[in-house]
C-alpha cells in the first residue's frame, strides 16, 4: 500500500492501532488469494483494490467531496444506492467483517452481539477505518434490533437516517417501503442541496443494474462443469462491488467475465475433475471475512454460489428501467428490493426457493449454511432451512461461526467431514 498518512491523519483515524491493521492484511490476503494456482489475470484488478482498500478509493471520495459532493454509507442491500447517485452523491458500504474492530464495538455494544454489528459499530468509534470516517452521513435500516439500537449509538457520533423495512411482504408492505424510500429521497436532498429528477434517477437505475448485470454475469460463469474462477475470487469481488465506483467495477467485472467465458470455451478449470459444488447461504461475510470460503476450498471443495448480501440477493433482479415520473421509479424500486429475500421477513419462503433453485441451477453436491453468532434470525431460520434441503434431497449442514480464528480447526474438520459424506460427483 501506499504512504496515506497524512490522508488518514485528516480524518483524525487512530493511526497507531490502523497499522496495526495494515500490518496483517496484506498477509492474510496472501494466504488466501495469492497462494491460489491458475487464477484468472483480471483478478489483477481486484488484488490491487484489496491492497489499496484504506487508500484509493479514500482518496477518490474524499476528493469527491472536496468538489461538493456527499458520501452515504451504508449496511444493507435494502438501501437503494440509485436514490444516493441520482441526487450526485456516492454511496459506499460500510460493514465489517474483521475481528479487528470487534472490541471496539464491544465497547458499548453487549457481548452476545453479531460480530459484523460490533465491527461496524467499533471501525467508527475507534477511528480505525476511513470509509467509517469518510461518510457524511449513514443510512440504516430497521432489518434486525441489533442494528436498529446499533443506530442510536452511531447517531451520537455522526449523522443517520433509518429507513423503517416492513417485516412482511404484503402489497401494503411495499407501498410501505415506498413510502420509506421516497422519505430517503428528501432527506438526501436536503443534505446534498441536489434534486432527484426522473432523468438523474433513470441514468442510475441504469448505472445500477449495469453493476448487477456483470455481477450476474460472473455467477452465470460459475455455474459451469468446468469451473473458471474460485468461490474465494468470487466472494472478493461480490465484497469490492458495494464500495468500488459502480461504473469502473461494472467494466473491470465485464472484461473478466470475457475471460472467464474463454476458459469455459477452452476447458479450463480452476479445480480438478470431480472436486463437490457447495452453495453457502445465511448471513453475509463482509470483506475481509474470507474464513469460510478458504476452509472449503482448501478441504477438496469448491464454492459455486453464495445466497447472501453477498452474493445473489445483491444481484439478482433488475429495477424497472421503463418507468418515467419519480414515482414510478420509486415504486419499481420498492419492488425490486422488496424482493431480496432475508430471514428478517416472516414468512420467508421465498429465501428456502431461492436456496434450492439455485442448488439446482449451480448443480451442487451440498449445502453449508452459516450462522454468525448472535443472529437469531439466521439461526432461528436455519431449521427450516435444513429441513427444505433435506426434503428435496440436498444434502445440507449448518454452522455458527464468528470473525476469530478460534473455531478454525474445528471447522475444518466438520467440514472436512461433511464433503467426504456427500460423496464423489
Amino acid at each position: 500500500m501506499a504512504d496515506y498518512r497524512k490522508m488518514w491523519e485528516s480524518l483524525g483515524m487512530d493511526l497507531e492501532t490502523h497499522d496495526q491493521l495494515c500490518e496483517v492484511l496484506p498477509q492474510a490476503f496472501g494466504d488466501v488469494f495469492l497462494s491460489q494456482e491458475n487464477r484468472p489475470e483480471a483478478m489483477d484488478y481486484y488484488n490491487f483494490v484489496i491492497a489499496e482498500i484504506h487508500g484509493v478509493r479514500p482518496q477518490e471520495l474524499i476528493k469527491a467531496q472536496e468538489e461538493g459532493k456527499k458520501v452515504f454509507g451504508t449496511f444493507c442491500v435494502y438501501v437503494p444506492d440509485e436514490l444516493i447517485f441520482a441526487a450526485n452523491a456516492i454511496a459506499t458500504g460500510l460493514c465489517g467483517g474483521s475481528q479487528f474492530w470487534v472490541p471496539g464495538g464491544e465497547k458499548v455494544l453487549p457481548t452476545n452481539t453479531c460480530p459484523l454489528i460490533k465491527a461496524s459499530v467499533g471501525a467508527r468509534l475507534d477511528r480505525t477505518c476511513p470509509f467509517f470516517r469518510i461518510a457524511d452521513m449513514y443510512i440504516g435500516e430497521t432489518t434486525c434490533d441489533g442494528k436498529k439500537k446499533a443506530w442510536e449509538i452511531l447517531g451520537e457520533d455522526v449523522p443517520v437516517h433509518v429507513m423503517d423495512l416492513p417485516q412482511m411482504k404484503r402489497e401494503k408492505d411495499i407501498k410501505a417501503w415506498a413510502e420509506e424510500i421516497k422519505e430517503l429521497k428528501k432527506v438526501i436532498e436536503e443534505f446534498t442541496g441536489n434534486k432527484v429528477t426522473a432523468e438523474s434517477l433513470n441514468e442510475s437505475i441504469k448505472l445500477i443494474n449495469n453493476k448487477r448485470k456483470a455481477l450476474s454475469r460472473l455467477y452465470e460463469c460459475r455455474k459451469a462443469d468446468k469451473v473458471p474462477i474460485s468461490g474465494r475470487d468470487a466472494l472478493v469481488i461480490s465484497q469490492i462491488a458495494f464500495y468500488d465506483d459502480p461504473a469502473r467495477f461494472t467494466q473491470m467485472t465485464n472484461k473478466l467475465c470475457d475471460e472467464l467465458e474463454q476458459r469455459i470455451k477452452d476447458g479450463v478449470s480452476v479445480v480438478k475433475e470431480g472436486t463437490k459444488r457447495i452453495l453457502l447461504t445465511g448471513t453475509p461475510l463482509a470483506v475481509p471475512n474470507w474464513k469460510l470460503h478458504n476452509i472449503i476450498e482448501t478441504s477438496g471443495a469448491v464454492v459455486v454460489c453464495e445466497e447472501m448480501c453477498t452474493g445473489t440477493r445483491y444481484f439478482e433482479n433488475l429495477v424497472d428501467e421503463t418507468k418515467t415520473t419519480v414515482d414510478e421509479q420509486i415504486d419499481a424500486l420498492a419492488n425490486r428490493y422488496m424482493g431480496i429475500n432475508c430471514a428478517c421477513f416472516t414468512p420467508n419462503t421465498g429465501r428456502i426457493d431461492d436456496i434450492i433453485r439455485l442448488a439446482k441451477e449451480y448443480k451442487v453436491d451440498g449445502v453449508i449454511d452459516v450462522n454468525l453468532k448472535f443472529c437469531s434470525l439466521y439461526d432461528v431460520e436455519g431449521y427450516t432451512v435444513e429441513r427444505a434441503l433435506k426434503e428435496a434431497g440436498i444434502p445440507v449442514m449448518g454452522i455458527e461461526t464468528d470473525y476469530t480464528d478460534n473455531d478454525a480447526e474445528q471447522l475444518r474438520t466438520r467440514i472436512g467431514a461433511f464433503i467426504e459424506m456427500i460423496g464423489t460427483k
